[in-house]
């Protein structure tokens, strides 16, 4: 069978939800492979919700749809204050990135508490955002951002993601609404240990399949090698 936008693999699902240290309540998914343990773990950071983005956002729900069975991957999915899914609507309002460290800081607590293995965080546009801010903790073992804006993530949100030392993997869609690939190098080379990706022919939202897949890809094969590359059919 060839895997689709719409294929959904194997997976243990559960609704989790997320406890903030302000006090919030946030709703999220996790979903892990059906008979193994995972071998590393995805904690995912959505785009603005402001402009619709939200834990199912495309790649993120064909991520959940399609890791724990190709790539032994756990893969966490929360909505941020205030946002909305299917799954429900998370306490609290949007913050334009800051209230947003506590949601952040939820996400990684749960992952510790129940042993998810090899924490990576994945934050795409707004998400990469709250990544650099915020995702400086020491279960972190690496970050890959999908088309950063460095919007609200400053120069100094980088200098200290260098001083963090850990992989940081950025995927750059040659067409992106806010920053390519060439100024993108540019930015992110005051960070020693950063590699910038671009993608030919993506855009912003990384529509279509080949993109998802090339996205998806390149999460796993700096996660879990072994898995990689993913199949197109099961």
């Amino acid at each position: 069978m060839e895997i689709r936008a719409a294929t959904v693999l194997p997976a243990r699902r559960e609704p989790i939800e997320l406890h903030t240290g302000d006090g919030l309540t946030l709703v999220g998914e996790l979903a892990v492979p059906v008979d193994r343990p995972p071998a590393a773990t995805l904690v995912t950071l959505h785009p603005l919700p402001t402009h619709g983005g939200f834990m199912d956002s495309h790649v993120y729900k064909k991520a959940a749809n399609r890791l724990p069975a190709l790539a032994d991957l756990a893969v966490l999915r929360f909505n941020t204050r205030g946002t909305s899914s299917e799954r429900g609507t998370s306490e609290g309002a949007f913050d334009g990135g800051e209230g947003e460290r506590f949601d952040v800081a939820a996400a990684l607590e749960f992952a510790d508490y129940h042993d998810l293995p090899r924490v990576w965080v994945v934050g795409w546009s707004f998400g990469t955002e709250l990544t650099l801010k915020w995702a400086h903790d020491p279960l972190v073992e690496g970050a890959i951002l999908l088309s950063p804006p460095l919007h609200r993530a400053t120069d100094d949100d980088l200098d200290a993601w260098a001083r963090f030392g850990r992989p940081l993997v950025a995927l750059v869609p040659e067409f992106d609404d806010y920053l390519r690939p060439e100024e993108a190098r540019a930015r992110f080379a005051r960070v020693p240990q950063a590699e910038v990706i671009g993608v030919d022919g993506a855009k912003h939202l990384w529509v279509g399949e080949p993109y998802v897949r090339i996205a998806l890809n390149e999460i796993v094969k700096r996660v879990n090698p072994a898995a990689s590359p993913l199949p197109t059919e099961v």
